[in-house]
């Protein structure tokens, strides 16, 4: 019994730990599984996103975003939208990853 506690805990741990912050742009919003819209203003946003350099910056659940360039290598498929009604998470991509954050936490679960 302690055995498998002890395994529930660390799987429960591994999906806390690993969040989706590798992303891949797909052609078409029906293989997304986010619809993303990017706003003008900050003030608007979801969620502020810094895109990183290299996969291993992508870590949390906090706005650091590596695009991967196979959808494989990603943990979440989004499409870039046209309208903000379509959009399920709106961002605001930021100039440093000190700003990068979430504005609107009710979104959060979108990219666990």
């Amino acid at each position: 019994m302690k055995r498998l506690s002890l395994l529930l805990i660390i799987f429960f741990i591994s999906i806390l730990t690993t969040t989706a912050q590798k992303v891949y742009s797909v052609n078409y919003d029906s293989q997304a599984d986010i619809k993303v819209f990017v706003v003008k203003y900050e003030s608007q946003a979801d969620l502020k996103v810094y895109r990183v350099k290299y996969d291993s910056q992508a870590t949390g659940n906090k706005g650091l975003w590596f695009f991967t360039d196979y959808d494989s290598q990603a943990q979440k498929k989004i499409f870039f939208v046209d309208y903000e009604s379509q959009a399920d998470l709106k961002i605001y991509f930021v100039e440093y990853e000190s700003q990068a954050g979430w504005r609107n936490k009710n979104k959060i679960y979108l990219m666990f």
